[in-house]
Order: structure tokens, then C-alpha cells, then sequence
């Protein structure tokens, strides 16, 4: 950690040890003097939770890049096997996923296809079972679901940021669950929104 050695000002950043930046104060301009260095972390040693759902997700017309990176990296924290990118969805190979992905486009299987009901529609015949994650009415609170006692391999649809998910993907889903919002808004980002559903449904006991 680096501060402002004006008192007036005395912000305070992280910043790398040998970054020539990190000598003056991003606010005021001022010299900076260094304190406290971060403690190490040591590598994570953690036996995982047992996981028995087969979860993958279905990203439809997805806008954002950094949405899908963000997608990225929380399956794999999450242990979904793997992402289905359809439409507009940016692939995986993107240059702007990797920025919130930080490597997880490298871990987790995916593909990408110009039509979402048609691989909606041949994970079906696969033995998938679709669920929407959308807000529509009618859609079952997913807590309420919990915990998983699905056998059957899984794929959460996530829709488009604004318009949801293609009516003809939703005419397919066997179950529309949702989030219960208790605030003035009706939905999340759609990154947040799959990394609750995606945690709950694989790690909830």
C-alpha cells in the first residue's frame, strides 16, 4: 500500500513495489511513501465439493464481452462443464473476454453457433434438460427448487441483457426459474444473475 504524504489529501492505493507510478499520488500529484506490503497467499489447497449435477449454459445473444468473460470465469469456479455461445454472444476467442475471464476462456470447454434455438434443440435430443433463467411471469422462484435433485445433465439458458431469451429457446425450457429481487429492480446483470444460479444449483445441500 502506498499514501499521500500531504495530509490534506492521504489517499491511499495498492500498487506494485517497483512501479515507478506508485512515487506520486494519483489524486493530488504529491510524493507517496510506502506502508504496509500485502501479506502472500498461499497456493489454495482445498479438496473441491462433491458435484452431482452436469450443469452447462446456454448464452443467448449475449452483447458484452465482458459479461461473457465474466461467464467464463465464474463456471469455472463453479464447476459448469461447459458453454454453449449462440448469436451475437462473443466467442470465447474474443479479444475483449479475456479482460474478465483472466484465463478461464482457456479452462472451459465451449463453442460458438450462429442459431440458439438449433442447439437448444440438439441438446435436447442429447438428454439435456433446458431451464430458462429469466424473469418472465410464471417463472419459479429457482430457491425454492433447492436443493438439486436433478440426475439428468442440465443447461441454464441466459438471455439477451434487454430483450431475454429467443421465444423459441423459452417454448423449449422445461422449467423458467428466477431471482427473487427485493430492491426497485426487476433483474440483475446477467453475469451476477447466472453466478448465483450456477453456485446455488451446484452447491446448495
Amino acid at each position: 500500500m502506498f499514501e499521500c504524504t500531504r495530509p490534506e489529501c492521504g489517499f491511499r492505493f495498492p500498487a506494485e513495489t517497483n512501479d515507478p507510478a506508485a512515487g506520486c499520488c494519483p489524486r493530488c500529484g504529491a510524493p507517496t511513501r510506502g506502508e504496509a506490503a500485502f501479506p502472500a497467499r498461499p497456493p489454495q489447497v482445498t479438496t473441491p465439493p462433491e458435484v452431482n449435477l452436469h450443469l452447462e449454459a446456454l448464452l443467448d445473444n449475449l452483447r458484452s464481452a465482458w459479461n461473457v468473460g465474466s461467464i467464463f470465469r465464474i463456471a469455472d469456479g463453479a464447476g459448469v462443464k461447459r458453454l454453449h455461445l449462440c448469436g451475437t454472444t462473443p466467442p470465447g476467442d474474443h479479444p475483449r473476454v479475456p479482460k474478465t475471464a483472466l484465463g478461464a476462456e482457456k479452462t472451459i470447454g465451449w463453442r460458438h453457433h450462429p442459431n440458439g434455438p438449433s442447439v437448444a434443440r440438439e441438446l435436447q435430443g442429447a438428454g439435456y434438460h433446458l431451464w430458462a433463467l429469466e424473469t418472465s411471469a410464471g417463472a419459479e422462484p429457482l430457491f425454492d427448487l433447492l436443493p438439486m435433485s436433478e440426475q439428468s445433465p442440465l443447461v441454464l439458458v441466459i438471455g439477451n441483457e434487454r430483450a431475454g431469451i429467443d421465444p423459441e429457446i423459452l417454448a423449449l425450457c422445461e422449467r423458467c426459474v428466477s431471482l427473487p429481487m427485493l430492491g426497485i429492480k426487476e433483474s440483475f446483470n446477467v453475469a451476477v444473475a447466472f453466478g448465483i444460479a450456477a453456485y446455488a444449483m451446484l452447491h446448495t445441500r
